[in-house]
């Protein structure tokens, strides 16, 4: 019996266990995969106070070991269902574990393009955040996949940054706010590249150029430095869909509280309904949600 289970090991549930573990509860961190998440494939965070350079895995190996140094148990195990009730029972493929609080900070993960060699090109041309990577393309060319909010936000904050910036869209019409398309239109570095989607990667080691194809089947090839994929995430959220809301978008629902609708379940990170999903938000998230599980054990 564990005070707090934390299902993910990320940035938000190793924050999480730090904080469980400093107010004396005992913690049992579940994670499918490696300590870390998705920021071990970040060659160099530059956005994380007191940090100005640091690879994403040496980040997160600090608060790996911070965590386990405090006394927080790591299974690596993928988590498959939680059955609710006044002790939480958190089920594996090879376990059952009982807590009587559970924090979800499983993430989300990017949707992909599914090109061949997409995997391979992360952290050397293809970045799927142009906030954390954008800086590292100044006076560059760079090429910006999707038609919503992202994809145009992250186009114009790159346009400050780069030499060119192409926005590749599969439709006619971008799914975006008209007035950030405008303000995009008028920049004289940013070309919009419409009717079109990228179905290849061309690389040296590093990404030399996209190959893309328009809805007539033309095919062409544009050199860039850097792609940014913003087509949208999938959080990891499936198997808990009968202990918390999720929106239409499968986030969990919760307040900045990270609580959600069953008494003793939280949430935190990238997994729940919020308008910013950085590094230093999914930590904040850890802290918030542990000083709540802490709360409800009192």
């Amino acid at each position: 019996m564990y005070d707090i289970i934390i299902v993910g090991a990320g940035p938000a549930g190793m924050t999480a266990a730090i904080y469980g573990r400093r107010a004396g509860k005992s913690v049992l961190v579940l994670e499918a995969a490696s300590y870390g998440g998705q920021i071990i494939n970040t060659p160099d965070v530059e956005n994380y106070p007191s940090a100005a350079h640091i690879s994403g895995f040496d980040l997160a190996t600090q608060i790996y070991e911070q965590a386990k140094g405090l006394g927080a148990e790591f299974v690596f195990e993928k988590v498959t269902g939680i059955e609710d009730g006044q002790i939480k029972t958190v089920v594996t493929a090879k376990n059952r574990y009982e807590g009587r609080a559970v924090i979800l900070a499983t993430g989300s993960e990017n949707r992909k393009l599914g090109v061949e060699g997409e995997d391979e090109l992360v952290g050397r041309g293809v970045s799927y955040c142009a906030t954390c990577d954008g800086a590292f393309y100044r006076k560059k060319r760079v090429a910006v996949v999707g038609g919503g909010n992202t994809a145009l936000e992250d186009a114009l904050y790159l346009a400050d940054l780069a030499e060119k910036v192409y926005i590749i869209h599969r439709r006619d019409q971008f799914r975006g706010d008209e007035t950030t398309v405008s303000r995009l239109k008028e920049r004289e570095n940013v070309e919009l590249v419409m009717n079109s989607r990228v179905t290849g990667l061309v690389a040296e080691k590093k990404l030399k150029a996209i190959e893309v194809t328009d809805n007539e089947g033309n095919v062409s090839q544009i050199e860039v430095n850097g792609l940014f994929v913003a087509v949208g995430r999938v959080p990891e959220n499936q198997n808990f869909a009968s202990v918390v809301e999720l929106d239409g978008a499968g986030y969990a629902v919760a307040g900045e509280n990270c609580r959600t609708r069953s008494a003793g379940i939280f949430v935190a990170g990238d997994n729940r309904v919020k308008d910013v999903r950085q590094l230093v938000t999914a930590t904040a998230d850890g802290a918030v949600a542990a000083t709540e599980a802490i709360k409800y054990l009192a």
